[in-house]
């Protein structure tokens, strides 16, 4: 085996060949260039998408279905504006006219030309009470991401000034920031089709092909040692290497009758602003980050809960790292995993330290698929890499409505779907929000469960160890964590954490 190290006098890396043999000077190479470029005969998928089309595969395609809906209200409602809209959004943005076919060289991205595109649009009558039903199942239904475009639509007409589309697309093809410049083009695009002339959109500089293969030349191959791609999958296979592969978690009785695996509830959370600034001030001290705060409240209720020190916990990144993928639509984003010992600190700093320190390496290492590597561990594959994820946004800047009004006499307004997908087992989504002067205005979100696995006791009973464990440190206690670990996950214990904290704050 090669040996290897930095020399500081050339800065190279040399890698040190067997006994013998001349040493190989390896020179930094220069960075791809994010840039349009030749399409090939193959297109791979990129890193992000890899999950969710495996997952597929084995039949849970909808599992990964994204739902949106928005109302148009007024006396000008064009049905046909709307229909040719959808069809220049699809033609705008590659990935939803796009398939994933299984070929001789892996999985593929097979773009279709816009002209052969039929989309799945349907238009038909309905009455308020059906609606969310019809939206439900609508967002229920697979698609087949070899043969169906990742994108289906339908147009649910009320009343004559009144209609809801109702858009499905698979997560392959979004993810949570392409909401943005989709749902912003598509009513850029009713518009012009409504006045009968064209959207005036600032052209795409890249395409998500472009994107897929400059992201594949930056991290190389994995049969070659030395790529970026082998090393992020060596960090993990080392960072997860003998961990519990599954959390004993304090799940319900399972029901007589099948529920949904993926079927969840919707539990909401708010820490007001005084709780807020608590936080901040403990990510300062402990030069940390709001996020690296609460995810190490997050990982000792999690190891409270499942009665274990060593606990994995998760978060998604936006793998937008670059100032020309703002405005495409597609899937940039995936989780990484922070492993979190808890039996490895004994007070809180002690577990900040660690937390910032394994969420800096997990945030260093974004690019490995969960396929792949769970081939590299010692583990059942059917088991997750995780069961618990905790996801923290910054708000928007405040706006004194959210209703868009874009022309006389129509509005346009996003409704929620009611359709709630938990493929994890504790997923907390957060927002921290900020007033115009930039002081901590609290932060707000929900707490998502899976209602097969967890009845909503339960799950309330984990949102408040929760907040009780983000209280503390908001209220300054330093202190050994066997307090903040008091609470066993099960009924009762709540208070005598608490009992113990008055005795110990």
């Amino acid at each position: 085996m090669r040996s290897g190290g930095f020399d500081a006098g050339r800065g190279v890396l040399v890698a040190t060949a067997r006994k013998g043999r001349d040493p190989v000077c390896l020179r930094p190479s220069t960075p791809p260039v994010l840039a349009p470029r030749p399409c090939p005969d193959h297109v791979p998928l990129a890193p992000a998408q890899e999950r969710m089309w495996h997952s597929a595969r084995l039949g849970g395609s909808a599992d990964w279905n994204v739902a949106r809906a928005m109302r148009l209200r007024g006396a000008a409602v064009d049905v046909a504006a709307l229909r040719r809209a959808l069809e220049l959004v699809v033609a705008r943005h590659d990935p939803l006219r796009t398939r994933y076919p299984a070929t001789d060289r892996g999985p593929a991205q097979q773009v279709m030309d816009p002209d052969d595109v039929v989309l799945d649009v349907v238009e038909c009558g309905i009455g308020a009470a059906e609606l969310a039903p019809a939206v439900a199942a609508l967002a229920g239904q697979p698609f087949d991401l070899a043969r169906d475009l990742p994108v289906r639509a339908r147009l649910f007409v009320l009343g004559p000034d009144d209609v809801v589309l109702a858009l499905v697309v698979h997560h392959i093809s979004v993810d949570g920031r392409s909401m943005g410049p989709l749902i912003r083009d598509l009513v850029t695009a009713y518009l012009a089709c409504r006045a009968g002339t064209t959207p005036q959109w600032q052209p795409l500089p890249i395409s998500y092909r472009d994107y897929t293969l400059w992201k594949h030349e930056q991290l190389g191959e994995f049969t070659d040692e030395w790529s970026r791609a082998t090393h992020q999958l060596r960090y993990w296979a080392n960072a997860l290497a003998g961990r519990p592969a599954l959390l004993d978690l304090p799940t319900r009785e399972q029901p007589t009758t099948p529920i949904d695996p993926v079927a969840g509830a919707l539990l909401p959370i708010s820490l007001d602003a005084a709780t807020h600034a608590g936080l901040l001030r403990l990510a300062q001290d402990g030069r940390a980050s709001l996020f690296m705060v609460l995810q190490a409240a997050f990982a000792l209720t999690v190891g409270a809960f499942a009665r274990s020190a060593d606990v994995t916990v998760a978060t998604a990144v936006s793998g937008r790292d670059h100032r020309l993928l703002d405005d495409l639509v597609g899937n940039f984003s995936d989780d990484v995993l922070m492993r979190v010992r808890l039996d490895r600190a004994s007070d809180v700093d002690e577990l900040l330290d660690q937390v910032r320190r394994v969420a800096l390496a997990a945030f260093a290492h974004p690019d490995t698929p969960n396929p792949r590597l769970k081939r590299c561990l010692l583990q059942d594959a059917a088991l997750p890499l995780f069961q618990a994820t905790l996801i923290l946004q910054r708000a928007e800047t405040p706006r004194t409505s959210t209703e868009q009004v874009p022309a006389q006499g129509l509005s346009i307004t996003e409704m929620p779907t009611g359709v709630i997908r938990a493929k994890h087992d504790l997923e907390f989504g957060l927002t921290d929000h900020y007033d115009q002067l930039g002081a901590p205005a609290g932060v707000d979100g929900s707490f998502r469960y899976p209602i097969a696995r967890f009845d909503e006791a339960t799950a309330q009973q984990f949102v408040a160890r929760f907040r009780a464990v983000v209280g503390l440190l908001a209220g300054g206690y330093r202190g050994p964590l066997t307090v903040l670990l008091a609470s066993s996950g099960r009924a009762g214990s709540l208070s005598t954490a608490r009992r113990a904290t008055r005795v110990l704050v």
